[in-house]
């Protein structure tokens, strides 16, 4: 966001915060659950959607209705003659796509499993331009609806904390996701810790944020307090494998501890000197994923 932009809407947040905190807080909600414009890309996310044309033409692509969105979901077959491990669901980040997710899928894909990709609402070749937890769990419902039970849920970034939250089942009235394993890669663990570092750069105030709580509870049926990873996999004891860099300037590495602390379930990989972003691309982490997931190399996430 640009700086001048930027301070307009602190300034709109600040003012509103002591007229309008009720309405302050809904606009607030709405501004932190839009998605990025799929079409203003960098140059370097256009040249990896372009690299990854021939690699996305191997897919069997479907259009998933959920309850408000419709969305892109790929399924990437393993090669004839490789058997099949079960299928394993994967979920990109916040300002992610499927094309991002390539040497995930093409690791797991070579193991022999089916891989099925997500495109998020409002990423990649899905439509719209919102997103929150509630519609990205309903994403993934639809997604083990169609394709599922998952033998792993692997999710990077946000696409992490869907996992666990679909997979915990944290929002009412939705079932909880079926999957043998998760692996979670530069995931947050906290939803109140992300709202709080939101409402700080936007200058949102305490009645403000009060109202976006709110607003959450009225979408998910249950207290924003309760969406933490920790408490989530303690209840759901899923084997579940935590990447993350000690290096992430995006995701804190806190996060990850959080979820380590959520039981012996869950093991925790520090991934050194990779960042958010590189580390999707690690062949090291894609080993590592893709071995917890099958079995092998156990002594190595030890």
């Amino acid at each position: 966001m640009a700086s001048f932009g930027l301070k307009v809407i602190r300034g709109v947040f600040g003012a509103a915060e002591h007229v309008a905190p009720r309405l302050s807080g809904r606009a607030a909600f709405e501004l932190f659950c839009r998605t990025p414009n799929v079409k203003a890309q960098s140059d370097g996310e256009r040249r990896a959607v372009e690299r990854a044309a021939a690699f996305m033409a191997e897919a069997r692509h479907h259009r998933l209705k959920t309850r408000t969105d419709c969305v892109a979901a790929h399924e990437f077959r393993p090669e004839p003659g490789r058997g099949s491990r079960g299928t394993v669901l994967v979920i990109h980040g916040w300002r992610s796509r499927t094309e991002y997710m390539r040497a995930l899928i093409e690791g797991f894909r070579d193991a022999g499993h089916k891989v099925v990709s997500l495109d998020l609402p409002g990423h990649g070749h899905s439509l719209g331009r919102h997103l929150n937890m509630v519609t990205a769990v309903d994403a993934a419902r639809v997604a083990g609806e169609w394709f599922g039970p998952f033998a792993a849920v692997v999710g990077h970034s946000f696409g992490g904390a869907i996992a666990a939250n679909a997979v915990a089942a944290s929002v009412k009235g939705m079932p909880p996701l079926a999957a043998q394993k998760l692996v979670l890669i530069a995931a947050p663990s906290s939803m109140p810790a992300i709202f709080d570092d939101f409402s700080r750069r936007l200058n949102v105030g305490p009645r403000s944020r009060v109202a976006m709580a709110d607003r959450v509870k009225h979408l998910s049926g249950r207290p924003l307090s309760e969406f933490t990873g920790d408490r989530q996999l303690a209840e759901v004891p899923v084997p579940t494998l935590v990447i993350h860099a000690p290096d992430d300037r995006e995701v804190h590495a806190d996060h990850a501890k959080r979820y380590a602390g959520a039981g012996d379930h869950v093991r925790l990989h520090w991934a050194e000197g990779l960042g958010h972003r590189r580390i999707l691309a690690d062949k090291d982490v894609v080993a590592r994923a893709v071995g917890f997931v099958t079995g092998q190399h156990e002594s190595m996430l030890h």
